[in-house]
């Protein structure tokens, strides 16, 4: 598993740092987040679910630091195409 410590970055750095280090990931890996920045809590989860990406835990730490587990999913990163319109 990879490690990944963004404490003391605000956001949006945290999950900036997240995308990129999961884009150079392959697909099925995991990488713990090691964020203190309160809304890692909820742009974390918001950008594994737009991304393709499983979250697999968040736990907080004390003092302020929250750990998140992410699995990279099949996603390049970004989210995907809707689907075309039948004509």
């Amino acid at each position: 598993m990879t490690d990944l410590d963004a404490r003391g970055l605000l956001c949006p750095l945290p999950v900036l740092r997240l995308r990129k280090a999961l884009l150079a990931m392959p697909a099925g890996a995991t990488i713990r987040l090691i964020a203190t920045d309160d809304m890692a809590m909820v742009d974390v989860p918001h950008f594994c679910g737009q991304a393709g990406h499983a979250m697999i835990g968040m736990r907080d730490l004390g003092d302020g630091v929250m750990e998140f587990t992410v699995r990279r999913g099949p996603a390049t990163g970004q989210a995907a195409d809707p689907a075309p319109e039948e004509s």
